[in-house]
């Protein structure tokens, strides 16, 4: 028999707590358990079945237990201080398999089945637990903690659709709920703003089946400010009350030291007008795309057109009269269709309240004095990227007017987002639900310190793996997932997010991804665009835990993952080049072969140009798999079948499923990039011709079209290679068109001072740094770009069928010129095509080229409507551009995109 553990004692409980809990720090350890084992080598596969992997299978295994801690288990001692001893014998039927699927990575070794009834089971759970290997007298000859996830979400399946998550109030009573199946105890504290000491401490009480805590408190608490103790064995810790906040938090106070209790449908937090606000209307395709990622705080910060108080912040985005809204408002009429802002959520990397704003001294262009001194104060300045959550469903605080103020954020988040439907911008959110800022018993943990040892994705150890860079979470365990799709449902509902932009999403399993799919789409009413970043890496690998949502898993989903196929032919390299090779690998774009740089290898020849002009056609025909292409050596072949570093060039079944870009917020813009890879010399006019090249390879490729944030205004970061801690100084923006911030000084130090040999002279280039005349060229080249995509759906096909039908690439093969890139687009009989025939070409070469094709003879080609009229961006496709049609011989321009129609 197993001894009670306190549950029932716990769980009686009826009248008010005393409150001085709710006031102490953030954690109290109720009964340290120094002598438990360190690792969890063991894992629950379900509610009854234990494996110790490596371990032998014949040996004698005994589970101890203990309510308050203190097990202590050495080899060659009997174990001490445990209430209670449950023996296990080896599992004789076949695991169902379900169980053999979830647990496919977990070695051989010892698997044993405990035979206990579901209710003891539930208690066994919420206690400290030791599993010993003995020998036949009953000494310890080797010990371990357990890895518990497998029989949690064995147990408690029915928490997956179990309601009430979070916290409702209404003038009913305010009701409180919680998952934390291996508590021993849970209550809430109320208090009356975000400082105040606590008013009230009630108990919570347990349901059994799905393992919420739940209260009503009388009254109608919103406004109020809440948080949980929780009474939890942490391994490596022991037994501990830890004061957390709700997982399910809509808002918080400053800092998100509590969570604040509000209805999200009450009248006072919308802002004027938000029920009736019309909202842009569906999209066609996933493909009709075009996005704009930006970060909240950039938009804003340097913008002097916008209120002292709004910079930086969300209501920076209702100054419809700010040069910043009038840079979008051109975007969204020249066909931009979404504004995607990086993470908006509530992280953990940028203080609320007090941060700091460096001061920046005045130094030359190439000195380290401006990273000193932004560095200085990075963990206390109010910039960062925000890939640190903190509260998944809360607005991100810093963002607004009043950090304490808890309706602040969630009102002015929604003001924002109509002021953006108000242009026409869909508003897409990026989000990280592969990892968390904070594990374990940090302060800034908030999973974890309710149910420990659950929320994140563990390793053979027991120790939370960190392949994402932070704590990465498990998905893969049902209520991770659960609290993945519950909040992207809340950020639809209640925020209209039209979209979404997942990062690393390839450590999450496909499944989970389509489930989300289903339920943004039901509580949208409509189709919620998901992209992603599907980069296969870490412990997730090629499947080794599940089907991953990753490029190579993704097809037939219908969610879009970010092809680094084209981006890395174009620019050269990838992007964890570093030192020489970050100036020598040069790509399509920037010379490779035909405009050598200085450290270029001279062993690079034709084949290596014709290789990457091969896979700039794979990006622009979606990168779809069974798309054929006639090939460098003549032959067609499927893009499967091309080679991408060991990888299939081509793997997308539908051209929605790819996102297309040369630049986003990671890595170095690509300004920078050209400002180690172009040759020494190039003019600063060529170098905003080589960017417009960059996107217009985007606006012309099938499938979604990505831009970042300034790649219209030659942005540079003064060749910061990541920015995400880099400030306001090197992060910053112009609407006025008169900087891009190329020579601002050395970047921070930290991922960038092994390069400032070959960084420092260029900044202290005066030639590589563009005119204002530069960046309005580039600007207007964009919106241009924008009006051509929209012009046809030529450009947008969503069916690889479609795209197989009606794109060709007709100067390719052997005898190829590989400095142009031609595109030929069908449009007879497709719905808004707009032209019978679109033929694109983009010249990346410092000279105009000839090129002969055949194909296009006796066609009376006009130029694109775009390039005739008044005001467009580039002179050269009408004053230089040429077409024989007697002999389909074209003269392309230096440096140009173009194209040319067939009404």
């Amino acid at each position: 028999m197993l001894p009670a553990s306190g549950l029932a004692v716990a769980t009686a409980h009826a009248s008010t707590l005393p409150t001085g809990a709710c006031d102490a720090g953030f954690q109290t350890v109720l009964a340290a358990d120094p002598g438990a084992p360190a690792e969890a080598r063991a894992l629950w596969l379900d509610r009854r079945t234990l494996r110790w992997p490596g371990a032998e299978a014949t040996a004698r295994y005994r589970l101890y237990h203990t309510a308050r801690g203190g097990i202590h288990a050495v080899a060659g001692e009997r174990v001490r201080g445990a209430d209670g001893v449950v023996a296990l014998h080896p599992a004789a039927a076949p695991l169902p398999e379900s169980v053999l699927q979830r647990f496919h990575h977990v070695g051989d070794g010892a698997t044993l089945v405990l035979d206990l009834a579901d209710d003891r089971l539930r208690d066994l759970l919420t206690q400290s637990l030791v599993l010993v290997r003995e020998d036949a007298s009953g000494r310890v000859r080797e010990a371990t903690a357990l890895q518990h996830p497998g029989a949690l979400d064995d147990l408690y399946a029915a928490a997956t659709d179990a309601p009430g998550l979070g916290v409702l109030p209404s003038p009913a009573g305010t009701a409180f709920s919680v998952w934390a199946p291996t508590a021993l105890a849970v209550s809430v504290c109320v208090y009356a703003d975000d400082r105040a000491s606590a008013t009230r401490r009630e108990p919570l009480r347990l349901d059994p089946a799905t393992g919420l805590w739940s209260a009503t408190l009388p009254g109608d608490l919103r406004g109020r400010y809440y948080d949980y103790l929780v009474d939890v064995h942490a391994r490596g810790t022991g037994l501990v009350r830890n004061r957390v906040t709700d997982p399910y938090s809509v808002s918080l106070g400053a800092d998100s030291r509590r969570s604040w209790i509000a209805d999200l449908d009450d009248p006072a937090l919308k802002p004027a007008g938000w029920d009736a606000a019309p909202r842009p209307a569906p999209l066609r395709a996933q493909t009709d795309m075009s996005i704009y990622e930006l970060h909240v705080r950039d938009f804003s910060i340097g913008d002097p057109t916008v209120e002292a108080a709004h910079r930086g912040k969300y209501l920076a985005f209702t100054e419809s009269g700010s040069a910043g809204m009038a840079h979008l408002r051109a975007l969204a009429q020249a066909g931009l269709t979404d504004l995607h802002l990086l993470p908006v959520y509530d992280f953990a990397s940028v203080p609320e309240s007090g941060c700091v704003t460096p001061q920046v001294p005045d130094a030359p262009p190439d000195s380290p004095l401006q990273q000193a001194a932004v560095m200085a104060v990075a963990e206390r300045d109010c910039f960062n990227w925000g890939y640190d959550p903190f509260h998944f469903n809360a607005p991100e605080g810093s963002y607004a007017t009043d950090t304490a103020d808890g309706a602040a954020r969630v009102r002015e988040f929604r003001a924002m987002v109509m002021a953006l439907h108000g242009l026409g911008l869909r508003v897409g959110m990026d989000v990280v639900y592969n990892h968390t800022y904070a594990a374990g018993q940090d302060e800034r943990s908030v999973l974890d310190r309710i149910v420990p040892g659950y929320y994140h994705r563990l390793d053979a150890a027991g120790n939370v793996e960190r392949s994402t860079c932070c704590e990465n979470t498990a998905t893969e365990h049902r209520m991770m997932a659960r609290l993945m799709v519950d909040s992207a449902e809340l950020w639809v509902r209640h925020y209209r997010i039209d979209s979404f932009r997942f990062d690393l999403m390839g450590h999450q399993p496909r499944a989970a991804m389509e489930a989300l799919q289903r339920r943004v789409d039901a509580a949208a009413g409509r189709r919620v665009q998901l992209i992603g970043e599907g980069w296969n890496f870490g412990e997730v690998a090629d499947g080794a835990r599940f089907v991953q949502a990753s490029q190579l898993s993704l097809a037939g989903s219908g969610i879009g993952s970010f092809s680094d196929r084209a981006r890395d032919a174009l620019r050269g390299g990838g992007p964890g080049d570093g030192g020489a090779d970050k100036v020598a690998r040069q790509g399509w774009l920037n010379g490779l072969v035909f405009a050598p740089n200085a450290l270029a290898d001279p062993a690079l020849g034709r084949d290596d140009l014709l290789h990457a002009a091969d896979l700039v056609r794979v990006g622009l025909a979606g990168t779809l798999r069974d798309y054929l292409l006639t090939t460098a050596d003549g032959s067609p072949t499927p893009l499967h079948a091309i080679d991408y570093n060991g990888q299939p060039a081509g793997y997308a079944s539908a051209p929605g499923e790819v996102v297309n870009y040369v630049e986003n917020h990671d890595n170095e813009t690509l300004f920078d990039l050209n400002a180690f890879r172009l040759p020494s010399g190039t003019s600063a006019h060529d170098r905003a011709r080589v960017q417009v090249l960059g996107m217009a390879t985007t606006a012309f490729s099938q499938g979604v079209a990505y831009y970042h944030a300034g790649i219209d205004t030659l942005r540079s970061k003064s060749m910061d290679r990541n920015s995400y801690d880099s400030g306001d100084w090197f992060n910053r923006l112009d609407w006025s068109y008169h900087d891009n911030f190329f020579g601002t000084g050395l970047p921070p130090a930290s991922g960038n001072e092994g390069a400032w040999p070959w960084i420092a002279p260029r900044l202290a280039d005066a030639s590589i740094k563009p005119a204002s005349g530069d960046i309005a060229f580039a600007r207007d080249a964009l919106r241009d770009l924008l009006r051509i995509r929209a012009s046809s759906t030529l450009f947008r096909l969503d069916d690889a069928g479609e795209v197989a039908a009606r794109l060709r690439f007709p100067n390719t093969g052997p005898a190829q010129n590989p400095l142009v890139v031609a595109g030929h687009l069908d449009g007879r009989g497709h719905p808004g095509a707009g032209f019978r025939e679109v033929l694109y070409l983009l010249n990346t070469s410092p000279q105009a080229q000839a090129l002969d094709l055949p194909s296009e003879r006796g066609k009376r080609y006009a130029l694109h409507p775009v390039h005739l009229a008044a005001g467009a961006a580039d002179p050269r496709p009408r004053e230089q551009a040429r077409f024989d049609p007697a002999r389909g011989h074209f003269t392309v321009p230096p440096r140009t995109a173009l194209v040319y129609v067939l009404e």
